[in-house]
């Protein structure tokens, strides 16, 4: 057999498709901008991190602390608008935002509206606040929940109370606001729903403070049915 019919029966060499050092020499350039960007931004963040955002952290806490005394003390008025050497929670969201300060004045400032009858604003403010602590967020849905039923609005406060029931997911503040849920359903004439409801209380929880006196609701509701 010739070389040349050896030849003929090799199969042609396939180009690899994979990119070679060319594309990196072509591009490297561009590369090294892309890395330095993104090198300069985080150095820009680890910067607003520690020298502007850790340091209003401390300066609104500091700020802070009498509103959350007024609060305590149920004095509203103060805890949202200050005295004359202290801001009040408002002046916190205001100056200190994107710091965790400012977002627990949401809750707190919400609560203040609430309690002072308010109940718009209690909803803006409790809606603006955000937690990772499952207690603090069902608080805070309960409340809003709260306020929908002061609006009669009783849709709303319904979907509040269900997620406050869920999201705190505890033998406390789950049948209390169980039973908040029920009287909604009461308000609404969905009494089988109500009656449900006290009945989950007391099958449930049945050593909560709720369970204690729930199967006069339980009867209440079954007899509108």
């Amino acid at each position: 057999m010739s070389n040349t019919e050896v030849n003929a029966n090799v199969a042609p060499e396939k180009k690899s498709n994979v990119p070679t050092g060319g594309f990196v020499m072509e591009n490297q350039k561009s590369l090294l901008f892309i890395g330095a960007a993104i090198v300069a931004l985080i150095a820009i963040y680890i910067a607003y991190q520690k020298l502007y955002l850790a340091p209003r952290e401390v300066e609104a806490a500091n700020q802070m602390y009498v509103a959350q005394d007024y609060w305590a003390k149920k004095e509203w008025d103060k805890a949202l608008k200050g005295d004359a050497s202290y801001p009040g929670f408002e002046k916190i969201i205001n100056d200190y935002s994107n710091t965790k300060a400012a977002n627990l004045a949401y809750y707190y400032a919400g609560v203040a509206y609430l309690n002072k009858g308010e109940y718009n604003k209690a909803i803006d403010k409790l809606n603006s606040f955000s937690s990772s602590d499952n207690i603090v967020a069902a608080e805070a849905m309960g409340s809003i929940g709260d306020a929908y039923v002061e609006l009669k609005d009783y849709e709303k406060a319904e979907s509040f109370f269900k997620n406050a029931v869920d999201k705190a997911n505890n033998k406390f503040l789950s049948p209390f606001y169980l039973k908040k849920l029920g009287l909604v359903y009461e308000a609404r004439k969905q009494q089988k729903e109500a009656a449900d409801t006290y009945k989950k209380i007391k099958t449930d929880y049945p050593t909560s403070n709720e369970a204690q006196s729930i199967d006069e609701y339980i009867a209440r509701a079954e007899a509108k049915q």
